[in-house]
């Protein structure tokens, strides 16, 4: 079969279709995509989970307002208007994408929609979606396939109508009822989701805590808070599924022995996989790890001259802005390959936007005194700063932890209100190298913005050297 070959073949279009900019214009590009243009992010993943919390987070509001004196309800939730006004949005976004690299304005890069495998060293078999088969080398690959939903082996799962994050997000109407299986960040925001869309919700963990990879104190925290909100099972197994009614019934197997969970819809929410294994890329020659990541060095190259990775297929951080990062590395490095560039992966955060909001930074206490690292840490709670007195917040804080030698920031962690956007500068510090008090003194922080938290946790740490006296 004939080959077609090309300077630079690029297997997914999330962060890897970002790579082929004007500079790239001399040189001939392939485009392989097994599925829809922009990847997970833009599909099924941070961006229509986000526009599913924002109307979940108003249509949860009377929930917060009562503690303030202020009485409100919901009268309706619209799921089929919410899932259109998301859709039509992400539906138009991708297919404009795709049209802009299949389009005149990309003379040099050609758009393969199909399933591509290696068959050997720098080949590529491509089955395409219209029928036929493409067989396409490269001088050099970028390797940007992401990665897919795992889902575990349960007794009768296979022959009951379930949901993925891939999935659940297009259902027809919102069930009254939702089983949730799986502990980590994609239930997490799922749960919070339909609960507050209002959902009755039961959330099926095999551990005993919800977000076990966090800081013990804010996985305790949260799992404590949304057992509240919802059932949550913990220490909880499913030994089989069945179809019951119009929807499921699980069969669950937990501290206080077996029973039955039945609801409308499941949705299995257990870990994602890296795609290396659907590529078939041992034979390219290329080293995978025991969870199936592909082996990268600091530069982002496999251990195949001339072929790089990036994203959920390499990354242990499944993060659009890991994967964003790593995307400007490895279009500096096929640019520059006399000065390649390393990938900075010291400062990594990420945020749970649930409710409460997470978000987290460097190394956890647990870590810490696992390495044997020494720290001081400071707790600063909401309550005790003005922007915390006036949502009358009960139990949320910002942990930070610090060198006690230098003062310089080893970890943040924070539970409650706009987590996410309150832990930048933390951030900031630890990437830029400033040491907390010197953050916390050296500029005016906004009274009474919720700021304030990441300005009082950081005067609370001990100043540096101070046990030395």
């Amino acid at each position: 079969m004939h080959t077609d070959r090309f300077d630079l073949v690029i297997i997914g279009t999330g962060s890897g279709n970002t790579i082929p900019g004007p500079e790239f214009a001399h040189l001939s590009v392939a485009i392989v995509e097994d599925n829809l243009f922009g990847g997970t992010c833009l599909n099924v993943g941070c961006i229509p989970t986000k526009m599913f919390v924002h109307p979940a987070e108003l249509a949860d509001s009377p929930r917060h307002a009562a503690p303030l004196g202020v009485t409100t309800e919901l009268r309706q939730v619209d799921w089929p208007g919410i899932r259109e006004r998301i859709f039509t949005r992400i539906d138009g976004i991708e297919a404009a994408g795709r049209s802009y690299r299949e389009g005149p304005e990309n003379p040099n890069v050609t758009v393969f929609a199909g399933h591509g495998r290696f068959t050997g060293p720098k080949t590529l078999s491509v089955h395409l979606h219209d029928g036929g088969t493409r067989v396409i080398s490269g001088a050099r690959f970028v390797l940007a396939a992401g990665s897919r939903a795992v889902v575990p082996p349960i007794e009768g799962l296979d022959a009951v109508p379930f949901h993925t994050s891939d999935t659940v997000m297009r259902i027809g109407g919102l069930p009254a009822r939702i089983a949730i299986l799986g502990g980590g960040f994609v239930a997490a925001e799922f749960a919070h989701i339909f609960a507050g869309l209002g959902s009755e919700v039961t959330q099926i963990v095999r551990g005993p805590a919800l977000l076990r990879h966090l800081d013990a104190d804010v996985s305790r925290t949260f799992t404590e808070e949304v057992s509240g909100r919802y059932t949550v099972l913990l220490e909880t197994e499913v030994e089989k599924a069945a179809e019951g009614g119009s929807g499921v019934e699980l069969q669950v197997k937990g501290p206080r022995g077996t029973s039955t969970v039945t609801a409308d819809i499941l949705l299995v929410a257990t870990g994602r996989r890296p795609n290396s294994d659907t590529l078939d890329v041992a034979a390219a020659g290329v080293e995978v790890d025991a969870d199936g990541r592909v082996v990268v060095d600091e530069f982002q190259r496999t251990t195949v001259e001339g072929i790089f990775a990036l994203g959920d297929l390499s990354s242990e951080y499944q993060l659009k802005h890991v994967a964003n990062h790593e995307a400007r590395v490895v279009s500096h490095n096929l640019l520059h390959p006399e000065a390649m560039m390393a990938a900075d992966h010291r400062f990594v955060p990420a945020a749970v936007f649930s409710d409460p909001q997470i978000a987290s930074v460097g190394l956890t206490e647990e870590q810490a005194r696992e390495a044997a690292v020494p720290y001081a840490v400071k707790v600063q709670k909401y309550a005790d700063i003005a922007a915390g007195w006036a949502r009358e917040d009960k139990g949320h804080f910002l942990k930070v932890l610090a060198d006690p030698e230098t003062g310089l920031l080893l970890g943040a962690h924070i539970i409650g209100p706009e987590a996410a956007t309150v832990i930048q500068p933390l951030i900031h510090a630890m990437s830029f190298g400033q040491a907390a008090h010197d953050v916390a003194l050296g500029q005016y922080w906004i009274h009474p913005a919720l700021s304030e938290l990441v300005e009082n946790a950081l005067l609370g740490l001990p100043a540096p050297g101070a046990g030395d006296e």
